[in-house]
């Protein structure tokens, strides 16, 4: 009987113990936002006149990499966008509007639960705008919280996408 009971106590403290670590493991563990994404505009809280959102975004992402294609309209004509960033806080350089170039930061946010990327561009005015956009997901869906910031003014929207 002190066997039996011994033998269920250490089995109750093995489980404990394995539940405790794949917890650990799994809080640990960077969010990964690969996929192909669809706007859903219902969620999103876009600009009432103008919106930077596109309406599918394709991530794929590496430990240290991520590469996002953006596909978008504007002014009924279609455009993809592709950026290729690293996420360790060094400047990235991709091709930007009419030969100019975007110089973007990504860095994890303390938990690895989100990437805040900083993209300044020169626009043609001889300011420059700046774009914040902070990558987190919300269940299922993709959210990326996006504000600009340049001679024009400041802008700011929510973009939800779902996983196609």
């Amino acid at each position: 009987m002190f066997l039996t009971l011994k033998l269920k106590t250490m089995k109750r403290i093995f489980v404990v113990f394995a539940s405790l670590l794949i917890t650990l493991i799994a809080s640990s563990q960077s969010a990964d936002f690969s996929g192909s994404w669809k706007l859903n505009s219902t969620k999103s809280k876009l600009g009432d006149q103008f919106s930077m959102a596109p309406k599918e975004i394709i991530i794929t992402q590496s430990t240290n990499q991520l590469n996002v294609e953006r596909h978008s309209s504007f002014q009924d004509q279609d455009f993809t966008t592709m950026d290729k960033f690293t996420i360790d806080g060094k400047e990235c350089v991709n091709a930007g509007w009419q030969d100019t170039q975007k110089k973007s930061t990504l860095t994890w946010s303390e938990d690895k639960k989100s990437i805040k990327c900083v993209t300044k561009f020169a626009m043609g005015d001889g300011n420059e705008m700046i774009v914040t956009e902070v990558y987190k997901m919300d269940g299922s869906s993709l959210v990326i919280e996006s504000s600009a910031s340049s001679s024009f003014g400041d802008m700011a929207e929510t973009m939800v996408y779902d996983k196609q």
